[in-house]
C-alpha cells in the first residue's frame, strides 16, 4: 500500500469515527474526544515500544503492574517525560470498553495518573493538563453515565479499529497528517476561522521553508501564535536538511489549542525536552524573553484582532514596540505581532509571517510602522498568495519576510496569486509542491520576473508613501484577448456585405414568388 493510499484510508476511517460517535454534539467541541483518544493510543503504543526495546519476548501490555519497580518508573519518566502502567494502556482499556460500567471514571483516573507521573520532573510543565479537554464526565457525552460510557466506548473502539499496525512500523507522519486533517475538516465544517485554528499544510510548508532557507543549522524555531503547532511541525519535516539545535518553541493564548499543540509535538515524535510551548497572551504577557533570539520564526497570527494597545501607556516603552515609536491600532494588532517577531529574531535568521493585506497600505500608525521597517531595512520580501487557501476565509493573504542580515536596501515583491501558483481542490485552493518550489526559487534568486517579481529600493518605497502592497509594484499581466482593430473592421465590412447580398437575394425570391 502506497503512502498516499494509506493516508487516504486512515483519514477516511478517522472521519467516519468522528461522524459516527458525535451524534447531535457540536463537531468542533466533540473533536476533542476523538483527537484525545488518538493521542492516548499513540502515547500508549509509543511508551510500550520504549519499554519493550525491540525485545520480542516482552509484551508490556500483558505485564502486571506489580512488576514495575520504582527504578524502572523513574528512568522512563526521565526519558519519555511520563509513565503509563500496563493496566492503563489504551489497548487494555479499549478491549473491554463496551462492558466497562466505570469507563468514564476509569479514563479520568488514568489521564490524571499519566499527567501526575511527571510531577517533580523536568517534563512536568509539558505534560500537565494535556487531557484537560478530554472531560469524561461532561454532559456533552450524554445525560447519564450509561450514555457517557456508550459514547466513550464508541470512540475507543473506533480508534482501536484503525488498522495500520503499530505506530513504530509506519511512517509516523501519517498519523500527524490524519490529526491535522481532522482539525482542518472540523474547522471548515464548524465555520470557524481557519486562520485562527489551522494553517493548511501547503501554506505551512512554504512558510517553514522560507524561514529555514539556506540555514544549515538554527538554534531554535519559534511561533508566537502557535495554534495547533502545524507551522512548527513543518520545520520538523525538514529536519534531515536542517539541524534545529534546541527544538521548537511557541506561545498560544487559547487553552484548548495550546493542548493540541503540545499533543501534536508528541504525535510527531518530538520528545518533551525538544519543545517548549507556553500558554498566554503573546502581546501583553510574552514568554521566552530570556531565551531569544531565535534563528527561525514562523507565524500565522489572528487577523486584525483587538488588543489593549494605547490603553496601556507602558507598552510604548516595551522593547518590542518602542523602536517603532508607535503602537499598532487597538482594533488591529497585526503589526504588534510583526514587531514582537522582529524583536525575537536573531541577526542571522528569518521570520515568515502570514499577514492580512490591509496592513500594507493603510495609513496612521500602520504607515509609521511600515516606515520604521523599511527605513531600518528589515523587510526582505512581501509575497501575495492566491485567494481561498485558508479554511473559513477567501482572503488572499500575504507573507511578510523579515530579516536583519540583508546585504542591500532592496525589498522584494512577489505576486504568487495568479493561476500558475495554485490548484483548485473542491472548495479551496492549494499550493502544490511545484508551486512551493517556484515561489522559493523566485524568493531565492531575487531576480525580477515580468508580472511575478520585482525588487525595489527603499527610496522608491518611501516615495510611494511606504505602501507595501505587491500590486503597487508588480505589474499584473493583461490576460484580456488582444484584438486587431484593422482586422476586426475588415471582418465587419465583409460580414455587412454578405448581409446586404443576402437581403438582395431574398428580395428577388420574394418578387419572383409574388409575380408567379
Amino acid at each position: 500500500m502506497t503512502s498516499t493510499t494509506q493516508r487516504a484510508e486512515l483519514q477516511a476511517q478517522i472521519w467516519k469515527i468522528a461522524n459516527d460517535v458525535r451524534g447531535s454534539i457540536d463537531g468542533w467541541d466533540f473533536k476533542q474526544y476523538v483527537l484525545g483518544t488518538l493521542f492516548y493510543r499513540f502515547i500508549s503504543e509509543n511508551f510500550s515500544g520504549y519499554i519493550e526495546a525491540d525485545e520480542i519476548s516482552v509484551n508490556y501490555a500483558e505485564l502486571p503492574d506489580t512488576v514495575i519497580t520504582d527504578e524502572i518508573r523513574d528512568d522512563a519518566i526521565k526519558t519519555k517525560g511520563y509513565f503509563i502502567y500496563p493496566s492503563q494502556l489504551f489497548f487494555n482499556i479499549a478491549k473491554n470498553a463496551n462492558d466497562n460500567e466505570n469507563l468514564n471514571t476509569d479514563l479520568a483516573a488514568i489521564f490524571s495518573a499519566i499527567e501526575g507521573s511527571a510531577n517533580g520532573y523536568p517534563s512536568e510543565v509539558d505534560i500537565k493538563g494535556l487531557f484537560a479537554d478530554f472531560d469524561t464526565t461532561s454532559n456533552r457525552l450524554g445525560n447519564t453515565v450509561t450514555d457517557k460510557n456508550s459514547r466513550l466506548a464508541a470512540v475507543l473502539k473506533g480508534v482501536e479499529g484503525i488498522s495500520f499496525g503499530a505506530f513504530q512500523e509506519n511512517q509516523i507522519d501519517l498519523f500527524g497528517d490524519a490529526y491535522e486533517f481532522l482539525i482542518s475538516n472540523y474547522a471548515a465544517n464548524a465555520g470557524k476561522s481557519g486562520g485562527e485554528f489551522f494553517t493548511p499544510q501547503s501554506v505551512s510548508k512554504l512558510i517553514a521553508q522560507i524561514a529555514m532557507h539556506k540555514q544549515s543549522t538554527v538554534n531554535k524555531i519559534y511561533d508566537p501564535a502557535a495554534g495547533s503547532g502545524s507551522l512548527l511541525l513543518q520545520a520538523k519535516k525538514h529536519f534531515d536538511a536542517h539541524i534545529i539545535e534546541d527544538g521548537f518553541w511557541g506561545q498560544e493564548i487559547n487553552h484548548t489549542t495550546y493542548n493540541l499543540a503540545r499533543m501534536n509535538m508528541f504525535l510527531h515524535n518530538i520528545n518533551y525536552d525538544k519543545f517548549n510551548i507556553a500558554l498566554g497572551n503573546t502581546l501583553i504577557d510574552p514568554q521566552f524573553g530570556d531565551d531569544k533570539p531565535f534563528d527561525a520564526i514562523v507565524s500565522n497570527p489572528p487577523y486584525s484582532v483587538k488588543w489593549i494597545g494605547t490603553d496601556d501607556p507602558t507598552l510604548i516603552n516595551d522593547d518590542r514596540f518602542a523602536p517603532a515609536g508607535v503602537l499598532a491600532p487597538k482594533s488591529k494588532a497585526d503589526f504588534a505581532f510583526v514587531l514582537h517577531a522582529l524583536s525575537y529574531l536573531s541577526s542571522k535568521g528569518r521570520a515568515a509571517i502570514v499577514c492580512f493585506p490591509g496592513i500594507f497600505y493603510r495609513g496612521g500608525a500602520e504607515r509609521k510602522i511600515r516606515k520604521y521597517l523599511i527605513d531600518n531595512n528589515y523587510i526582505e520580501t512581501v509575497i501575495s498568495l492566491a485567494p481561498n487557501l485558508f479554511f473559513g476565509t477567501s482572503i488572499a493573504v500575504n507573507i511578510l519576510v523579515l530579516s536583519k542580515h540583508k546585504s542591500d536596501n532592496k525589498t522584494q515583491f512577489i505576486d504568487a496569486s495568479g493561476v500558475g501558483f495554485f490548484k483548485k481542490v473542491t472548495n479551496n485552493n492549494v499550493l502544490t509542491e511545484s508551486h512551493i518550489e517556484s515561489i522559493i526559487n523566485t524568493f531565492d534568486s531575487k531576480e525580477d520576473v515580468e508580472y511575478v517579481a520585482i525588487s525595489m529600493d527603499s527610496d522608491a518605497i518611501a516615495e510611494n508613501d511606504y505602501n507595501l502592497s505587491v500590486s503597487s509594484y508588480v505589474e499584473a499581466k493583461d490576460i484580456r484577448e488582444k484584438i486587431d482593430i484593422t482586422v476586426l473592421n475588415a471582418e465587419i465590412k465583409a460580414t455587412v456585405a454578405k448581409i446586404d447580398q443576402l437581403r438582395t437575394d431574398i428580395e428577388k425570391i420574394v418578387e419572383e414568388i409574388s409575380g408567379a
